[in-house]
């Protein structure tokens, strides 16, 4: 009986075959999860896309009587930073979207009309720009104090009268150590603001980025521009 040697370079070509077929099928897999991973990535980003629209699509609808009350003012110029105060507040949604009972010295949500909220809004913006005028701090300062109250602004005036995140925070624990069992974050150490459990340390941010994605939904003829420059 004769012995047949294996043909070595078959062998390699065999093998050659079989690492390139499981080449391909790696690749197939990977292939596959990506595009699964960018259609659910797709499907994510409209459904926020959506809710987006759909807050601003809320405080768009306020924006004629956002400007007729800073009309009564003279700060009509605003309409776009107002706005996005609302969007931070409330998302539009509510009996008081712009969030001024306690600006009116009434309990949180005291203000059941939307009108009667967005004219006490405007009153107390009046009043903090003019107070953050006479002070001469930065424009973000006085967004800040529309949250953390007016005495913000002369807290500021006395640190270099520009807002910060680090002043803001600074500010809140001094009002949390005043009253620690008031403002405790709702006992929440998770909270990303605990422990400056006064105002939101992050809100003049915030408002400004709703600025940016609220001027698409404001007619164009709005002047905005020198609210955007104070950013």
């Amino acid at each position: 009986m004769k012995y047949t040697k294996k043909n070595p370079k078959k062998k390699k070509q065999v093998q050659r075959n079989f690492n390139l077929a499981i080449l391909l099928f790696i690749a197939f897999i990977v292939f596959f999860l990506l595009d699964r991973f960018l259609d659910l990535y797709n499907q994510s980003f409209k459904k926020m896309n959506v809710g987006v629209n759909s807050s601003i699509a809320e405080v768009a609808k306020y924006t004629p009587m956002i400007e007729e009350e800073l009309k009564k003012v003279g700060l009509d110029g605003h309409t776009i930073t107002v706005a996005a105060l609302m969007m931070q507040e409330s998302q539009g949604k509510g009996g008081d979207p712009m969030q001024a009972s306690e600006s009116a010295g009434l309990a949180p949500n005291t203000i059941q009309d939307p009108k009667q909220s967005v004219q006490q809004g405007v009153k107390y913006f009046n009043r903090v720009v003019e107070y953050g005028d006479k002070k001469q701090v930065d424009f973000p300062t006085v967004i800040q104090s529309y949250n953390m109250g007016i005495g913000y602004i002369d807290f500021v005036a006395k640190n270099g009268g520009k807002h910060s995140e680090e002043l803001a925070k600074k500010f809140s624990m001094i009002q949390v150590e005043k009253n620690p069992q008031t403002y405790d974050c709702g006992g929440d150490k998770n909270n990303f603001r605990y422990p400056y459990c006064y105002g939101d340390f992050t809100y003049s941010t915030k408002v400004a980025k709703h600025m940016e994605s609220i001027t698409v939904s404001i007619p164009a003829d709005l002047n905005e521009a020198s609210t955007k420059r104070s950013f």
